[in-house]
């Protein structure tokens, strides 16, 4: 039995202004088909002989996207186990261990890494399998192509057919370091994929953390079922020490294994690695969205809602959306992250939130707002169902513009269709349900004193929230 388990808890913020905290960047399409890197993730782990529903772990406050992407790729029986606070990976790995079938080999993926070449992943995957079946942690080594000061090292020892013993793992050297790496071979980048037995982890756990082991043990056996997810005790997840796999387990273990993995792979741990991921131009350059460029070379330049023109650029990062550009050399994009810092120090809210926030039942887009008055554009989904709530400081005007809307105002219930529209009065009671099969659009035109999304009160709600 072979368990694909989905690490989903980081916020990319190195990927700002298109990864943001509350949508970070394995839930977004960065690669231009039709996946996000979550949907990828769980497409390219199909089809393994033995393969069972994958489990996926995930921020609580991911976990509506998450299962709205799951449900759009049609993987049925998949276990969405939510984090109650962030512990790194070990313990997130230990969440999915106790919850899985303890014979199951987990295939530990990160959801935010591109692979381009399916068919070598797997094939890695399948040499993984039979030393992971007589006891070994495996992880898969990425065979450098160039000597990358910004990932950890493997040193390959004894050979176990076509994996090796793990000599040691290196932390990020230095140039000089990693070109002396690249040249005498026997390295590998380590990746932060793996493959073991749940059994082993557990194992491994309880001899070299025997702390985390048990705080994740308690906040499984009281976890509760809630819609889709499996809710773990907060209480006691927030007594687990935090730390990654590789310090808590993989560095201490005498059973470590790593198979050589040759696919295309990228961790996009920033904007000039996914620019080296994708696909370039004969300039050089990798456009994404209504780009037009004029003697630009070796850049990336994303539209995501309007034109973006770009003259004589080169080896530049340039990143628009609807409420915020980012314009880099490619050589300093690492230092997004210390922007993305900056944002919070000075108090504002764009590191968290796109101008678009994605809800259970949809997405609203805040088109204009002023004093007094805010205008929103709602797309519900066919068969979602807004929460039975209201405002205290705020009346709102409805206008349908596409597809037929149930409401609930009051004791009233009625339909709308396109076109028509109704006011809902401060203090009433009120819902917006689409009963058809296509999306539902309205305009809100939102008037009054206090307009910030914390003025509702819910009286039910399909979510749980």
């Amino acid at each position: 039995m072979l368990q694909c388990v989905v690490l989903s808890g980081g916020s990319g913020t190195r990927l700002w202004p298109l990864s943001r905290e509350l949508f970070p960047k394995q839930l977004i399409n960065l690669q231009g088909g039709s996946e996000t890197l979550l949907q990828a993730t769980l497409t390219r782990s199909a089809g393994l002989p033995g393969m069972v529903p994958p489990a996926i772990v995930c921020n609580e406050n991911h976990r509506f996207l998450v299962a709205e992407q799951v449900r759009a790729l049609g993987v049925a029986g998949a276990k969405i186990i939510l984090e109650p606070c962030a512990r790194n990976t070990a313990p997130a790995i230990a969440l999915a261990a106790l919850s899985a079938d303890l014979g199951a080999l987990l295939l530990v993926l990160p959801a935010d890494h591109v692979i381009q070449d399916k068919a070598a992943f797997q094939a890695a995957v399948s040499v993984a399998v039979p030393v992971a079946e007589q006891g070994a942690l495996v992880t898969f080594g990425v065979v450098p192509s160039a000597p990358e000061t910004g990932y950890g090292y493997i040193r390959c020892g004894k050979p176990l057919g076509q994996a090796f013993r793990i000599d040691r793992f290196i932390e990020k050297p230095d140039r000089n370091t990693a070109e002396g790496f690249l040249t005498s071979g026997g390295y590998l980048w380590n990746s932060g994929m793996f493959l073991f037995k749940a059994s082993r982890y557990l194992e491994e756990l309880a001899t070299h953390a025997p702390a985390m082991l048990e705080a994740a043990r308690v906040a499984v056996t009281v976890a509760k079922s809630d819609l889709d997810f499996l809710r773990v005790d907060a209480a006691a997840f927030a007594k687990c020490p935090s730390d990654s796999i590789d310090y808590a387990v993989m560095e201490k273990t005498d059973s470590a294994a790593v198979v050589p993995l040759d696919a295309g792979w990228s961790d996009v741990g920033s904007w000039s690695s996914l620019h080296e991921a994708l696909e370039r131009d004969s300039a050089g350059n990798a456009l994404r969205g209504d780009v037009l460029s004029i003697d630009t070379e070796g850049s990336f330049v994303l539209a995501e809602s309007r034109l973006v023109a770009t003259v004589g650029l080169k080896d530049h990062v340039v990143v628009e959306t609807k409420d915020a550009v980012l314009v880099a050399p490619k050589d300093r994009v690492q230092d997004v992250k210390k922007l993305v810092e900056k944002i919070k120090q000075e108090g504002r809210s764009e590191h968290q939130l796109h101008r678009e926030v994605h809800r259970p039942w949809g997405s609203y887009d805040s088109i204009e707002n002023g004093a007094r008055y805010q205008v929103k554009r709602l797309s519900v989904r066919p068969g979602a169902s807004m929460s039975l709530q209201l405002h205290h400081h705020r009346a709102e005007h409805w206008i349908v513009v596409a597809g037929t809307a149930r409401i609930t105002r009051g004791d009233e219930v009625f339909m709308l269709e396109e076109n028509q529209s109704t006011y809902i009065p401060l203090g009433v009671k009120h819902r917006i349900e689409n009963p058809g099969k296509i999306p539902l659009h309205i305009i809100e035109v939102q008037s009054g004193s206090y307009l910030g999304e914390d003025d509702i009160v819910r009286f039910e709600d399909l979510y749980g929230r």
